[in-house]
């Protein structure tokens, strides 16, 4: 179909379903009507509307400017010469884009009525915002992994720390020099070099709060201890740090009702906006 039918066919679409949302006794709004004008001269109407209220007839022509650009003085006194032939029909001017200054002038003066009408844009149907407010506590068992023992077995540890910092961009340049990595480890249990137990993780959580202190971050040394690791094996660690992270956050959510909305119809004297919903 032609852009512009499409552009009136969307306008009669519109303005039909206001006509039911307003209540008004209308006639079904048609698409390119042949009206004669008091000089006998035929005028083809983009979209004609007759409607009764509090006991009168209107009668409505609708001219589509399916434009990429304002539209311009010439093109509303052209339409008013039009209006002007026709007995006791008023009439409305839609564009997507909206008139140039002399077109809503001169409209205003001679009581054409100008509409922006168009699909939603994004961002446009946006009829409120919540703010939610986020407390987070989060706890980190990190480790302090024997440097002089990961080069005995050939375990680079800057490139686990590059490795680590590509999964937490927000903290990538942190995790590039940490002193202190996370480690996955098989189970809890913090083992010497000959695998006797010496403690295990749960133990040393139980020395530690639930909640933040001024006593954080927690240290536990050792001497000579391992744990079994997920990706390395064993792993010998010279401490083991716990950490208290407190993050507050106000996010802002915007309630858009794009996803509900049809068409919105402005008036490019007043502003108003009407959004128009799906049926």
């Amino acid at each position: 179909m032609n852009p512009n039918t499409e552009y009136e066919r969307f306008t009669q679409e519109i303005y039909r379903q206001l006509g039911q949302a307003t209540r008004v006794n209308a006639a079904d709004v048609q698409h390119n009507v042949k009206l004669e004008g008091r000089s006998g001269q035929k005028h083809q109407i983009d979209v004609y509307w007759e409607y009764e209220k509090d006991g009168k007839t209107h009668r409505v022509a609708i001219e589509c400017k399916n434009y990429s650009r304002r539209i311009s003085l010439e093109k509303v006194c052209a339409f008013k010469g039009v209006l002007d032939d026709l007995y006791g029909v008023s009439g409305i001017m839609v564009s997507k884009v909206g008139f140039q200054k002399g077109a809503k002038k001169y409209a205003q003066q001679y009581g054409i009525s100008l509409k922006e009408l168009r699909s939603p844009q994004y961002g446009e149907t946006i009829i409120g915002e919540v703010e939610n407010h986020f407390h987070i506590e989060m706890r980190h068992t990190l480790f302090l992994i024997d440097e002089d023992w990961a080069a005995k077995i050939n375990l680079n540890l800057q490139r686990y720390r590059e490795f680590y910092a590509s999964f937490d961009f927000t903290k990538a340049d942190y995790w590039k020099t940490a002193d202190y990595l996370p480690l996955e480890t098989k189970d809890h249990i913090i083992r010497d070099a000959q695998g006797n137990r010496i403690s295990s993780l749960d133990e040393l959580e139980k020395q530690i709060p639930d909640h933040p202190t001024d006593d954080f971050p927690f240290v536990f040394k050792f001497d000579d201890a391992y744990l079994e690791s997920r990706h390395f094996g064993p792993v010998k660690i010279r401490e083991v740090k716990y950490t208290y992270e407190v993050e507050d956050e106000t996010k802002t959510i915007a309630l858009d009702a794009g996803s509900l909305v049809k068409a919105i119809l402005k008036d490019a004297q007043s502003n108003e906006t009407d959004f128009v919903a799906l049926d």
